[in-house]
């Protein structure tokens, strides 16, 4: 999907959700430069890919994308339980977004990432912290920094680094905003109108919130954590 067309890549400024899109894009950014372990040419292993919309961050860098998942056009078609057809230690990188409170049998999905990570390779993994109920097509599960990371480590990864996106100031003007779009958009056009004047206030609002909010509060409360980390030796 080109990057021009793709919302949650370039979401518009008055989007509902505009802001935490924003800072995810950017981490994963921040992410893929500073991991130099992944070579140009290098694959990219997506589990739970949907319709990939972060595809173009690593195929820009000249890293080969491999989409799995449980239904549609992928390069491996996922069968909960089962080990993902691709072979052992495939991946230079395997990627994870906004899946794993998806998913209820952690220890076979982390375990599929695992297996297919090669030496050295990175895990990518992004999740929630605080969100609402969004069933795709379950919704199991939300972390606190610290669970997340242990949930990591006790199989068998180890956490190089995290990064923290909306804090509560932050997370709970996104709540208000989730909710007035989902009410104003039943009005047809008008509402919508109505609906993205509104998220753009808000949206603003939400960057302000961020930046006056305390380090130590944001990393600890986060509406989305992303995660590094390596498989331990």
């Amino acid at each position: 999907m080109p990057s021009s067309s793709n919302p949650r890549l370039r979401p518009p400024f008055w989007r509902h959700d505009w802001y935490t899109l924003l800072r995810l894009r950017q981490e994963i950014e921040i992410a893929l430069n500073a991991n130099r372990d992944c070579p140009s040419g290098g694959s990219v292993i997506d589990v739970g890919s949907g319709d990939a919309p972060y595809a173009s961050l690593f195929e820009d860098r000249g890293h080969r994308y491999v989409r799995c998942d449980l239904e549609g056009e992928v390069d491996a078609l996922i069968t909960p339980g089962q080990p993902i057809p691709l072979p052992d230690q495939s991946g230079d990188m395997v990627v994870s977004f906004q899946v794993l409170e998806h998913v209820w049998d952690l220890d076979w999905y982390l375990g599929e990432c695992r297996r297919l990570l090669k030496p050295g390779g990175r895990l990518l993994i992004s999740t929630h912290g605080t969100w609402l109920y969004h069933p795709h097509p379950t919704d199991f599960r939300r972390w606190t920094r610290d669970g997340l990371q242990k949930e990591l480590e006790i199989r068998g990864f180890e956490v190089t680094s995290v990064a923290a996106m909306l804090g509560p100031l932050a997370w709970t003007t996104q709540f208000r905003s989730l909710g007035y779009n989902e009410i104003l958009r039943r009005f047809g056009p008008p509402g919508r109108l109505v609906s993205a004047l509104l998220c753009s206030v808000m949206n603003a609002r939400m960057v302000i919130e961020d930046r006056v909010t305390p380090h130590g509060i944001l990393s600890t409360n986060a509406a989305v954590y992303l995660m590094t980390a390596r498989v331990s030796n």
